[in-house]
């Protein structure tokens, strides 16, 4: 089989802002987007899993979200305070945020209009997969079908990350390169919620790979604060059409496995695929599961 064809990253005007995205696969394959997760460039979604996906019959677009990667970076937004987290959980006061994550989703609106795209299939993962859900809320006619992994509902009563997982949420971010690339395999150390000796032999490449693109703690930052401003999605999720694929695993440290089954609770007709032994991240060794996953999905969905 041949290598999907690749095109290397654009800038694209996407909703008043610009956004840096590539692309996998053929031009009239079927369009198929990866959202990622908090402070994650798109590059998290590693190149050889692109080109797994495209190999199935997509042409798939990845994208630094807005304020991560080469995308726009926005302002304001103070890192969070202690007493900012103490007056959500004890009296659900939301901090204030300089955007949302529906702000977020007609992001992806925009780069579908100026790449020609009517409809995609839609996959995000933790806060991509928040974002996916809005977009399938808030504009159905755009999604084909909707694959949201190692999300969350925003349930206020779901179990919280356990306390090695929030300690890295709430971590101060790094001074120096050396202090970056040291933290990196420990973080996703955590993460992952197990050893999987592949993806340990590749955390310097992915730091080094990231750390040149450029880091933006203030961007995340914001990112958290929409993640914890938008709320819960659990009532209105009832009101997405596009068939959708809950993807979780059963060790997520982060976003507890009961996230993922609340969501499929919540979406109605929504199919759950839980794996077992997988943490908060996209171990190499799950890839055939995961792509297989979403490409039946998808592909199931299109030959309806």
């Amino acid at each position: 089989m041949n290598a999907p064809a690749h095109q290397p990253p654009q800038m694209a005007k996407a909703n008043g802002i610009e956004l840096c995205y590539e692309i996998f696969g053929a031009p009239d394959a079927e369009p198929l987007v990866l959202i990622m997760g908090l402070g994650a460039q798109m590059i998290h979604w590693d190149d050889e899993f692109c080109r797994d996906l495209a190999a199935r019959g997509f042409r798939v677009i990845r994208f630094d979200n807005r304020d991560i990667g080469h995308s726009s970076k926005m302002s304001g937004g103070k890192p969070l305070r202690p007493l900012e987290l103490l007056k959500l959980r004890i009296f659900k006061i939301a901090p204030d945020a300089p955007y949302k994550l529906w702000d977020m989703a007609n992001d992806v609106v925009g780069l579908l209009d100026t790449l020609g795209i009517k409809a995609a299939h839609i996959v995000g993962a933790s806060m991509g997969g928040a974002i996916a859900q809005e977009l399938a809320m808030l504009h159905s006619e755009r999604v084909l079908s909707l694959t949201s992994i190692m999300a969350t509902t925003g349930n206020p009563k779901l179990p919280n990350p356990t306390r090695e997982a929030m300690a890295i949420l709430l971590a101060p971010p790094p001074k120096t390169k050396e202090e970056y690339m040291a933290r990196f395999p420990a973080t996703w150390k955590v993460l992952r919620g197990a050893s999987f000796p592949l993806d340990e032999a590749k955390d310097l490449e992915r730091a080094e790979r990231t750390y040149a693109r450029g880091l933006n703690p203030a961007g995340v930052g914001r990112q958290l604060r929409a993640i914890l401003a938008s709320g819960s999605r659990k009532e209105r999720l009832q009101s997405v059409k596009a068939p959708t694929l809950v993807i979780h695993g059963t060790i997520d440290p982060l976003v507890r496995v009961e996230a993922g089954k609340d969501t499929a609770a919540s979406i109605p007709g929504a199919k759950l695929l839980l794996i077992e032994g997988m943490g908060h991240a996209l171990p190499i060794p799950m890839w055939p599961t995961i792509i297989g996953a979403i490409a039946d999905h998808a592909l199931g969905e299109t030959k309806r």
